[in-house]
């Protein structure tokens, strides 16, 4: 059975989601670019706390696992991220609903976040694949999720939200070679 927690590395903490959090991350999120690309729109703190309730709702069912991103550097929270669509039946799962604060933008946050859940979902859940999907709009996430190693698989038309989504993976056979370099960004 999956089994999630919190993870931590040297700059970032990854803490399951709760409702507690809705004011920091709304604080974090201002910033209207960070809103530009992704599926819905978070203009208010009621806003934050129905996306936050709805994350914390898909947990309850097994669902996904959110968790609201600390920046141990910053002494703050600075986005969230989350593993979705679970599957224990086919061992895989996503890597998604990711955002980040602009501050934290080209740092090491992000590399540092999916470093984490890659390397809980391949060796602790042991999964076979973890795809990663973000909007064919979302340049600069593409880019992000490219850099990590992941494969580009295509295109999913009208998936979420009446959106094109890009879909990429990485496989278990694939994530050795992820993580080394990974682990040298990081270094």
């Amino acid at each position: 059975m999956f089994q999630f927690t919190g993870l931590e590395g040297d700059r970032v903490k990854l803490i399951p989601l709760e409702a507690k959090h809705a004011k920091s991350l709304y604080d974090c999120s201002r910033d209207p670019e960070i809103w530009a690309n992704y599926p819905i729109k978070i203009h208010s703190l009621d806003d934050m706390n129905r996306f936050i309730d709805k994350a914390i709702d898909g947990r309850e069912r097994k669902e996904q696992y959110p968790y609201a991103v600390f920046d141990k550097q910053l002494n703050e929270f600075v986005g969230s991220t989350r593993f979705l669509r679970i599957s224990e039946e086919h061992h895989n799962l996503n890597i998604g609903s990711t955002w980040y604060s602009s501050k934290v933008w080209r740092t090491r946050v992000n590399t540092e976040t999916k470093y984490l859940m890659l390397k809980h979902g391949f060796e602790k859940l042991e999964t076979n694949r973890i795809e990663i999907i973000t909007s064919t709009e979302n340049v600069r996430s593409q880019r992000a999720i490219e850099r990590l190693g992941a494969t580009k698989e295509g295109i999913l038309r009208k998936k979420y939200y009446d959106m094109d989504y890009v879909i990429y993976s990485i496989i278990r056979s694939e994530w050795n070679d992820v993580k080394r370099r990974l682990e040298g960004y990081l270094s």
